[in-house]
């Protein structure tokens, strides 16, 4: 079996708990360096996956190990420069959400992949919920009229990043991307934005109008009691409730008894990393690069999300 040769950069903690878990199991994976300048973190995560060669600076890390895919997990303001310069040695590259600070800068890194023909992805890891996609499947077989995107937490930090970016474009940004996925193209947005006993926007409320005549919601708000992300599909004659990470019911025909399935049975696994889709995506990814053909989440998919985000702010009621 021929291996895709794979060089990391970020031995953060999403990058140890979910990525690299995924890639170490996949038999047709090499990973062939590791790179990031605090070497503490750098030793710990090289002796936890057997990752042989170590470097604290990226650009040596590429031109020694010869990667064909990079996958680059660093905070969104660190993450631009990377990205560009391993698209310039036209490699295929795996970025975490969200794709930049803005959308111009995912737009840069969108032309820049196209041009030098490489295949990119980003994380956005709900599409690829195995209880998600099996709820979405079944709605979409009797045609969606209406879905909600609903993220909730209880945050009572500071400005993301010191302010380098915002709580929408940083995080919520999972429920934005995951209306899109339910209902597509998007026609017209009214929100409303507000700060609410803070110095920077905290609660987000959008009604979405799509191509398809189909009506999304978003409620994403961090003040509340506690973190919950869920979704909800309504399509002809069937209603589905999803908790990603939990379970999902699915109602048909009227009828009192719904369908009830556990995340860790969709995922067949109660590992978080595959129940909350990152061992999907991770999969989906090194399919593409294989096969030669673009991923689903591509940064110019991700353009798409990242101007919604935008419409939401400049479309407020």
């Amino acid at each position: 079996m021929s291996k895709i040769r794979v060089a990391l950069i970020g031995a953060g903690g999403m990058a140890n708990r979910v990525h690299y878990p995924s890639l170490v199991e996949f038999g047709d994976v090499e990973i062939v360096g590791l790179c990031d300048v605090i070497e503490e973190k750098l030793k710990a995560t090289a002796q936890k996956f057997k990752i042989e060669k170590t470097f604290t600076n990226y650009k040596k890390m590429l031109e020694e190990t010869n990667p064909q895919a990079v996958y680059i997990l660093m905070p969104p303001h660190h993450l631009f420069d990377l990205v560009i310069h391993c698209l310039n040695q036209k490699l295929h590259v795996f970025i975490e959400k969200p794709p930049g600070i803005n959308t111009e800068q995912t737009m840069q890194m969108a032309l820049l992949a196209e041009k030098n023909k490489c295949l990119t992805m980003t994380g956005f890891q709900r599409r690829f919920s195995p209880l998600s996609v099996a709820a979405k499947k079944k709605v979409d077989e009797r045609g969606l009229v209406q879905c909600t995107a609903f993220f909730v937490k209880n945050y009572s930090g500071g400005p993301y990043y010191a302010g380098a970016t915002d709580i929408l474009t940083c995080d919520a940004i999972h429920a934005v991307d995951n209306l899109r996925w339910m209902g597509g193209e998007v026609k017209k947005v009214v929100s409303d934005v507000r700060a609410i006993d803070t110095t920077y926007n905290n609660v987000f409320n959008a009604m979405v109008k799509f191509e398809s005549g189909a009506v999304g919601f978003l409620v994403a708000n961090w003040i509340v009691g506690k973190r919950i992300f869920s979704i909800e599909m309504h399509g002809k004659g069937i209603s589905a409730f999803v908790e990603p990470e939990v379970k999902s019911i699915i109602y048909k025909d009227n009828k009192e008894e719904g369908e009830v399935t556990l995340a860790k049975d969709a995922a067949e696994s109660a590992e978080l990393y595959k129940i909350a889709g990152f061992f999907a995506e991770n999969r989906h990814f090194i399919d593409c690069v294989k096969e030669n053909k673009q991923t689903i989440t591509n940064f110019s998919d991700a353009v798409k999300t990242m101007e919604l985000v935008d419409r939401i702010y400049h479309s407020q009621m």
